[in-house]
């Protein structure tokens, strides 16, 4: 038989655009296959020449699904730049937003995107794989996904003023304080949002020994993981230290100041997608392969720090005898727990009387020509390093966006999952579901990830009325 190609062209059920490619030797075996991010956005370059006080705002619209992310993290790296600290009511404050972000994202991503291939199995027809089939089917879990979603959002308006791209995080902590009327507001859906995400996470513990072969290859192999950690190493979402682990569970670096962080990351980019392949500097591209998100903080924080998650992380370690666990269909698994550990600790910053102080903002000028700001998103581990010139003009910006930390292992997924369910003479709807299945597990945000290095190719095609192409208009 003759080599061939399969192309899964869109990717579905993911935030962004992606295609797949699937490659098939003679002899009918899968010889390799990739994900390729086909869209670009490039922030790094359009942010040059705007003042610093922008960047938080401009960074924001990198996502419309996790802004508030590249928001904390972008005033972090203002707040270097300026040489100060915010007070600790902002730093509360900014914690709750956060955690509020990545309740609502995780929530998307098991409800809406994932869920489908749960309830009716990865070969079910595809017109059944998606949140309106659960709506007839399974109306209380829909409802669920929709209500959980709901809490996060209605948090991140309740503080910032709206839901997508809120300006209510400056550099130098929050632009006002919190009032007890928004606290109890918020205080009051934490019971109902708590039972919901319990719910889930016991329906997924109860159907996950239907899925023994996926896991056995949803990107299943050895890999560092690398995240944030607090002082005590338990799981730290705004703040800490970074730390890397390997497979085995070994500690390779830790208290690494995020400053830093080009010491020990590397950055290289394939010519086929425009996501940019982080790797861990020591090992050499591509070996130095991690993993980072809601399976690599919890395989590296010793604790969560809340009742209920820490409960939950017993039981988490012990799939793999308390060593990293390597299955990335758990993330699913991991996501559920971060939920859950948001919203107690959502609870608690809010409890706390320091939230509720007047002062929640630090102000100073330019103090030093560059900075770095470091947190975690739902999806990993993000990165924002400003250069500026002494009158704060941004000169020089670079993203690590929590997805591209993720790329070696996305793609290294996607050939596993190929190998273990493509058959060359019989390919299946299924076997391709499964193929994105993987890309799933790491719940991609593709949109606000791409960037390039060099010259951006493009390829455009004039059409006439009947759609034949007159013209043809080609850049490399």
């Amino acid at each position: 038989m003759e080599a061939k190609k399969i192309v899964i062209d869109p990717v579905t059920r993911i935030e962004g655009h992606a295609k797949i490619t699937i490659d098939i030797d003679k002899s009918g075996v899968v010889e390799d296959a990739r994900i390729h991010v086909t869209q670009f956005r490039g922030f790094e370059k359009m942010c040059e020449g705007r003042p610093l006080t922008e960047m938080p705002a401009l960074t924001a619209r990198t996502c419309g699904i996790c802004p508030v992310s590249h928001v904390i993290a972008s005033t972090k790296a203002c707040d270097a730049i300026m040489a100060v600290r915010p007070p600790k009511a902002a730093r509360n404050l900014r914690r709750v937003i956060n955690l509020a972000q990545i309740v609502q994202s995780h929530a998307l991503n098991f409800y809406h995107l994932s869920a489908p291939d749960f309830l009716y199995g990865f070969d079910a027809p595809k017109e059944d794989r998606n949140i309106f089939k659960m709506m007839q089917t399974h109306p209380e879990m829909a409802k669920d996904g929709i209500k959980l979603r709901a809490f996060g959002q209605k948090i991140i308006q309740e503080l910032g003023g709206k839901r997508i791209h809120p300006e209510w995080v400056v550099p130098g902590g929050v632009s006002h304080k919190l009032e007890e009327e928004q606290k109890e507001n918020i205080l009051s859906q934490i019971p109902e949002a708590l039972e919901i995400a319990q719910r889930a996470l016991a329906f997924f513990k109860e159907n996950i020994h239907k899925f023994a072969k996926e896991i056995e290859s949803f990107a299943t192999f050895d890999s560092l993981f690398l995240g944030l950690v607090n002082k005590k190493g338990a799981l730290d979402h705004y703040d800490g230290h970074l730390r890397i682990m390997d497979a085995q569970g070994n500690i390779l670096e830790d208290g690494i100041d995020p400053r830093f962080y080009k010491e020990y990351i590397g950055e290289a980019v394939e010519s086929d997608s425009y996501l940019k392949s982080p790797y861990y500097k020591p090992m050499g591209y591509p070996q130095g392969i991690y993993r980072v998100g809601s399976l690599a903080r919890l395989n590296i924080a010793e604790s969560c720090g809340t009742p209920l998650a820490d409960a939950e992380l017993v039981e988490f370690k012990k799939i793999n005898d308390g060593k990293p666990v390597l299955n990335s269909f758990y993330y699913h698994y991991a996501r559920l727990i971060e939920i859950i550990y948001g919203i107690e600790r959502i609870k608690e910053l809010l409890e706390d009387p320091k939230s509720m102080e007047e002062n929640v903002r630090a102000h100073s000028g330019i103090n030093r020509l560059s900075g770095v700001g470091c947190s975690e998103a739902p999806r990993g581990t993000l990165f924002h390093e400003y250069d500026v010139t002494k009158d704060g003009v941004i000169s020089g910006v670079n993203m690590i966006i929590a997805t591209g930390n993720n790329n070696l292992a996305m793609n290294a997924g996607v050939k596993q999952v190929a190998q273990a369910f493509v058959d060359s003479k019989n390919i299946t709807d299924g076997a391709l579901n499964r193929v994105e299945a993987v890309i799933r597990c790491f719940d991609p945000c593709l949109s606000c990830s791409t960037h390039a290095l060099g010259i951006i190719s493009s390829h455009i095609e004039i059409r006439d009325h009947n759609k034949q192409v007159i013209e043809t208009i080609a850049r490399s």
